[in-house]
C-alpha cells in the first residue's frame, strides 16, 4: 500500500523539523506569526515544486520527502545541482534577490512542503539576528558546495564523481536509518555526475562487482563506504 505523506503542524513550534531548519532560530511570537500565514503543499513522486526561471513569493522548508534542484543546461537538458531533504529550505537566494530562481526543485518522493510567504521572512530579517544569520550561512554553505561540486566536474574522473556521489546520496537518504536503499534512476545518476547513462550504469555495475555496492531495480545500497570515500578522495 502506497504510504500517504504526513500533514505539516498548523503550529510551527510544534513540528518536529523546526530545529533542523532556519525556524529554530525563531522566537516563540515569531514562530506563532508564521504559522498564522505559511501554508503547505503536498507533491507527488515526479511534480514539479516550482520552476527555473519563476518568481518565488515564499520561503519553501521540507517538512516531508526528498527534492532534487535541477537546472537547463545549454543542450536543453536538466543538470541536478543538489538535493535537499526534510528540515531544509528551498528558494532563499532568489528571495533575498528578488529575482527568478535560478533552479528547478523537483520531488523525488511524495513530499509536504511548507510556505513561508516572502513578507514574513523579511520582517524576521529585520527583526532577528539569528535568522539573519543562518540564513546568510545558508546561502554562504550552498555556493561553497557548488563551487566545489562543479571544480569537482571539472577536474575528477567519472569513476571518482560517481563514488563521491553515491556517499552524497547516502547521506541525503540514509542519515536517519543507517544502510538504506537508495532511490536514484540511472538517469538521474548521470546527471549529477555530468555524464552519460550509459557511463553510469556502466560505472554501477563495476561497483557492484567489486562488492561496494548492491542494487536492485534503480535502488543502491552503499555496502563499502570507507572504500568509496577513497575512490571519491584520490585526487583532492
Amino acid at each position: 500500500m502506497k504510504q500517504v505523506p504526513s500533514l505539516a503542524p498548523t503550529n510551527c513550534q510544534d513540528c518536529p523539523r523546526r530545529q533542523q531548519s532556519l525556524l529554530g532560530c525563531c522566537q516563540l511570537a515569531e514562530l506563532n506569526l508564521v504559522s498564522t500565514t505559511k501554508t503547505f503543499q503536498t507533491y507527488q513522486k515526479g511534480q514539479v515544486i516550482f520552476r527555473e526561471g519563476s518568481r518565488l513569493n515564499s520561503l519553501y522548508c521540507i517538512f516531508e520527502g526528498k527534492v532534487k534542484m535541477t537546472k537547463t543546461g545549454g543542450d536543453g537538458k536538466a543538470q541536478i545541482m543538489r538535493f535537499t531533504r526534510e528540515g531544509d529550505t528551498m528558494g532563499f537566494r532568489a528571495l533575498m534577490s528578488d529575482a527568478p530562481y535560478a533552479c528547478s526543485a523537483v520531488a523525488l518522493e511524495d513530499c509536504v512542503v511548507c510556505m513561508v510567504p516572502r513578507t514574513d521572512v523579511l520582517s524576521l530579517m529585520e527583526q532577528n539576528t539569528q535568522f539573519t544569520r543562518a540564513l546568510l550561512r545558508h546561502l554562504t554553505d550552498s555556493l561553497n558546495e557548488t563551487e566545489t561540486r562543479m571544480l569537482h566536474m571539472t577536474y575528477k574522473p567519472v569513476r571518482e564523481r560517481l563514488a563521491g556521489a553515491l556517499l552524497l546520496l547516502h547521506r541525503t537518504f540514509c542519515l536517519d536509518s543507517g544502510n538504506c536503499a537508495i532511490p536514484i534512476s540511472r538517469e538521474d545518476l548521470a546527471s549529477l555526475i555530468g555524464t552519460a547513462t550509459e557511463t553510469a550504469s556502466r560505472l554501477v555495475s563495476e561497483f557492484k562487482e567489486e562488492g561496494l555496492i548492491a542494487t536492485k531495480g534503480s535502488k543502491i545500497t552503499i555496502l563499502n563506504a570507507a572504500t568509496l570515500t577513497q575512490i571519491s578522495t584520490q585526487y583532492d
